[in-house]
């Protein structure tokens, strides 16, 4: 008997392992969409202290700048900023009406301390 070789690919296996991917990919994403995976926390008699404190940053209208509504400069900023750990969400508040340069310096100096969760705070506009 001769043996015949093969003139196709079975692909029956192949979409079976693709398939098993793709239903772990979806459960998967859905749980990254959520952020969180849900559960029932436990109950305390006292409310949790803040780990982490806020770093507030606001910028007047002149350009004066103020660390927890501390007046300070670029520099007392880039040395008072440094002694909070780099996880320490950062707001930043500056008036409409300043000149870029200000804002964009500030936001230089908290670039360059490794700071990674910064926001702008803003109004809504309806």
């Amino acid at each position: 008997m001769d043996e015949k070789e093969f003139d196709y690919i079975n692909v029956i296996p192949f979409i079976d392992i693709m398939l098993v991917l793709l239903v772990i990919v979806l459960t998967t994403s859905t749980f990254i969409a959520q952020g969180t995976i849900p559960i029932s926390l436990p109950q305390a008699a006292e409310k949790e202290q803040d780990a982490l404190k806020k770093l507030v940053i606001e910028i007047d209208k002149s350009g004066a700048i103020f660390l927890n509504s501390r007046p300070t400069s670029l520099e007392g900023l880039q040395t008072s900023a440094g002694d909070f750990p780099r996880e320490t969400p950062v707001l930043i508040r500056a008036d409409r009406t300043l000149v870029l340069q200000v804002f964009v310096e500030v936001m230089s100096r908290i670039k360059t301390l490794g700071f990674a969760r910064v926001s702008l705070q803003t109004e809504f506009k309806p």
